[in-house]
């Protein structure tokens, strides 16, 4: 998972991946929700969070326009180490 996290957030888009974890730690949000929490444009916070998901970093339910995100049991385990990386990134 250390590996995944890394290319997540040190690759280009991981700044507003890292948001959008951090958003999701906190409670569920749907896309609509998060992009008007960020900032973002919506399509850049879906883009994000197929990323996300597709490296089951974060989980969804629902359907269509109702899917709410959730972070995935393995990212909440490895939480801590989400923020040790993206404060080594932030002191560099």
């Amino acid at each position: 998972m250390k590996k995944v996290l890394w290319w997540l957030f040190a690759s280009r888009g991981g700044v507003n991946r890292a948001k959008i974890i951090n958003k999701l730690h906190t409670r569920p949000y749907n896309a609509h929700q998060l992009a008007d929490e960020l900032k973002l444009d919506y399509t850049t916070i879906r883009h994000h969070l197929k990323v996300l998901e597709e490296n089951n970093v974060v989980t969804s339910t629902g359907e269509k326009y109702n899917i709410m995100y959730f972070l995935s049991d393995k990212m909440e385990e490895n939480y801590n180490v989400f923020e040790e990386i993206w404060e080594s990134l932030n002191n560099k």
